[in-house]
């Protein structure tokens, strides 16, 4: 260990790397260890010993004194810088050897104290009521060994505080949990583990800040509001055959004349051009509280929880729309129009172990994808289905009129009704005079009284001629195709 020890502070790598202050921490050791070798003398004659010790100390031992503190604290700074630089192995070695030292001198002056001679030592058999009779200096010694023992428990302890650094740092880890840099201290071996433990945390970070940004970029495909109505926490938990019902709003938002567009721009351009509407799309259904099941090409569905959200929605939709048109001068313009509808559905997972998709499944989607065919042909833009105005609030403000009904095949007829807070307050107040002769209209034209409901359809577009509705209906009534839903599906 000697050897070691040697060989630690003599190689030259040692010298090499060594720290400057340590350098001069050296030099003024060994300066002081001389000056106070030099001076011991001086120090030693002004401490007399009589009855009781006091001291009369010259210059010279003044400044022995000044040395020999100097000397002891800069070799006690280069004593732990040294333990430092050690493996905890043999740092514990080190760090006992002050220690154990101090104990086996002590131990021995106590044992031999009866045998000694000399002023000092009688001066210190008095102090310590020590004799050839009694002795004390066997108790002295076991106090000296319970004084050994708890210093060795404290330098230990101490020793080993990086240890329990380590001990928290690995289990916080093991558990996931990272936070700020670990710091240990300790020893040089200690250094080396806080270096590879941050290392581990900082990869730790990486891959957590990847598993965030991956949990944001899945909730793109896969909205969060899905997955908490699965009620799950995460996407990890989906799995194959999940499902809930639910009564929701969904609405079907369709963007017309885009195959027409499409053979005036290129493939690209075509793409370009819709998903710049979708850009404006999305955004508003988020805001309204509301989430994108899917995409349909150019057309979206989207689910909400209030009907009033959906309606308010689609509202918001076709106004910016409508500005996107006009700030679009040298593009063609698109129409969109939404149709919306309330009913139980099921959101469900689907597909097999090696593909699977969150979707939602119902007759109730099925029919506001079909409700928007009303909106095409009758030039409508928002139109809602009865059960949603039955699920509206009682005060809730909505200005909108029956604009007829919806029939699949064989099925019974699904009332249809518009709403007309996207028109103008001009428009809409002409709208809203005309409603109860534009209902009673398409009341007759059910009941298949062509006559009656053309005489008033006719009224009603000398007053309001921008009704595009009345005026499809009117041309129905020309060909006297009345007595049925206005499309059959």
């Amino acid at each position: 260990m000697f050897k070691s020890f040697l060989h630690t502070f003599l190689q030259k790598e040692h010298y090499k790397f060594m720290k400057t202050s340590t350098k001069i921490w050296i030099v003024i050791f060994l300066i002081s260890l001389i000056f106070s070798l030099l001076l011991f003398k001086s120090v030693n004659s002004g401490i007399i010993i009589g009855d009781t010790i006091y001291f009369a100390f010259d210059f010279w031992g003044y400044t022995g004194l000044v040395f020999s503190a100097i000397n002891f604290v800069s070799g006690n700074v280069i004593f732990f810088r040294f333990l430092k630089s050690q493996p905890f192995n043999r740092l514990l070695f080190f760090v006992t050897i002050p220690l154990t030292t101090t104990f086996m001198v002590i131990s021995y002056l106590l044992l031999n104290l009866n045998a000694m001679g000399g002023n000092n030592v009688q001066y210190v058999r008095q102090l310590l009521n020590v004799n050839a009779t009694n002795n004390n200096n066997y108790l002295w010694l076991g106090i000296v060994g319970l004084a050994y023992l708890l210093l060795l428990f404290i330098t230990f302890n101490f020793a080993c505080k990086p240890l329990r650094k380590v001990e928290k740092a690995v289990y916080r880890l093991s558990n996931g949990r990272v936070g700020s840099d670990i710091q240990i201290g300790g020893s040089k071996q200690f250094v080396e583990i806080e270096h590879n433990l941050n290392k581990i945390n900082e990869t730790f970070k990486e891959k957590e800040n990847i598993i965030k940004k991956t949990n944001l970029e899945y909730e793109k495909f896969i909205p969060k509001q899905f997955i908490k109505f699965l009620g799950k926490s995460s996407i990890l938990e989906l799995e194959l055959g999940n499902q809930v019902q639910k009564e929701v709003t969904t609405v079907f938002v369709d963007i017309h004349n885009s195959t027409t567009m499409s053979t005036t721009l290129s493939l690209e351009e075509n793409f370009n051009y819709i998903n710049s509407y979708l850009n404006i799309v999305s955004p508003i259904i988020r805001k309204y509280n509301g989430f994108i099941d899917k995409y349909l090409g150019d057309g979206v569905l989207a689910v909400f929880i209030k009907p009033e959200n959906a309606l308010e929605c689609g509202v918001a939709i076709t106004k910016a729309v409508e500005a996107k048109n006009m700030s679009s001068k040298f593009l063609p313009n698109l129409d969109v129009c939404t149709s919306v509808n309330t009913g139980e559905v099921v959101f469900g997972v689907v597909g097999d172990e090696e593909r699977k998709s969150p979707t939602i499944i119902s007759d109730t989607v099925n029919l506001a994808s079909k409700m928007e065919d009303f909106n095409k042909y009758f030039g409508s833009k928002i139109v809602f289905s009865k059960r949603t105005l039955n699920s509206l609030k009682i005060d809730y403000p909505l200005s909108y009129r029956y604009v007829g009904s919806l029939t699949f095949g064989d099925k019974e007829y699904i009332s249809l009704f518009e709403s007309l807070e996207y028109y103008s307050r001009k428009k809409r107040e002409k709208l809203e005079n005309s409603k109860i002769e534009f209902e009673q209209a398409v009341r007759y034209f059910n009941l298949g009284k062509c006559y009656q409901a053309k005489e008033l359809f006719q009224k009603i577009l000398k007053t309001v001629r921008e009704d595009k509705v009345a005026y499809m209906y009117f041309n129905k009534c020309e060909q006297s195709v009345c007595g049925d839903a206005p499309l059959r599906l």
